[in-house]
């Protein structure tokens, strides 16, 4: 079975919302969009690169899906970015989307029924591994039906105080293991987490 890995790029307070500017999701009068952009060096490039080596298909809800079309379709050949956008040009896509007439990026295909049992049953095909960035509204009901296998951070210091947070109460309870960290001069924690089982408790003698 294929996993599914999650990648984020989230405040020390949860939030998610609009990492790479303004225009992103400014839903909820949120004004702090771009936080993430200070913080941009040749580490994080090298976590990027890293990440989006293996071979993977794309996973997204429909705001990140709509941001990512009409962003990565039109990077320049002469771009930083050109090896990213021709990764995700490339791969399937898979779109959490009431909208399928309108999935017009290359090998985009809809999902269909109940959210959860698609992706159950696309982690079931064979295949490589899904992966989502972004997209919190459906990551939100991936985690409260326990369907994340691996959770990829990049932990900004900064609190933003408001805006879309990743953890609901609805998340499922589960235990992840640290495979991975590493820390950029500016201070960013880029973190892999990788599912472990269920949370052991205990008590203090």
């Amino acid at each position: 079975m294929r996993k599914l890995i999650v990648a984020e790029q989230i405040s020390l307070d949860g939030v998610i919302q609009s990492p790479g500017g303004p225009e992103e999701d400014p839903s909820g009068n949120f004004r702090l969009g771009g936080w993430v952009v200070p913080y941009a060096d040749e580490v994080i490039g090298q976590a990027l690169q890293d990440l989006l080596s293996p071979a993977f298909e794309l996973l997204l809800g429909r705001r990140t899906y709509d941001i990512f079309a009409a962003y990565w379709p039109y990077v320049r050949a002469d771009s930083a970015s050109h090896a990213i956008a021709d990764r995700f040009n490339s791969v399937p896509k898979h779109v959490a989307t009431h909208r399928p007439d309108s999935l017009g990026w290359q090998n985009s295909h809809a999902l269909g029924g109940d959210l959860a049992n698609a992706i159950r049953a696309l982690k079931h095909q064979d295949g490589v591994d899904l992966l989502t960035w972004g997209s919190g509204d459906m990551v939100r009901q991936l985690l409260a039906a326990g369907l994340v296998d691996e959770l990829w951070f990049l932990t900004y210091p900064v609190v933003l105080a408001r805006g879309k947070r990743l953890f609901g109460d609805d998340s499922q309870e589960s235990a992840f293991t640290l495979a991975h960290s590493t820390r950029t001069p500016g201070g960013v924690l880029i973190t892999r987490y990788v599912r472990s089982g269920e949370v052991r408790t205990g008590r203090f003698e």
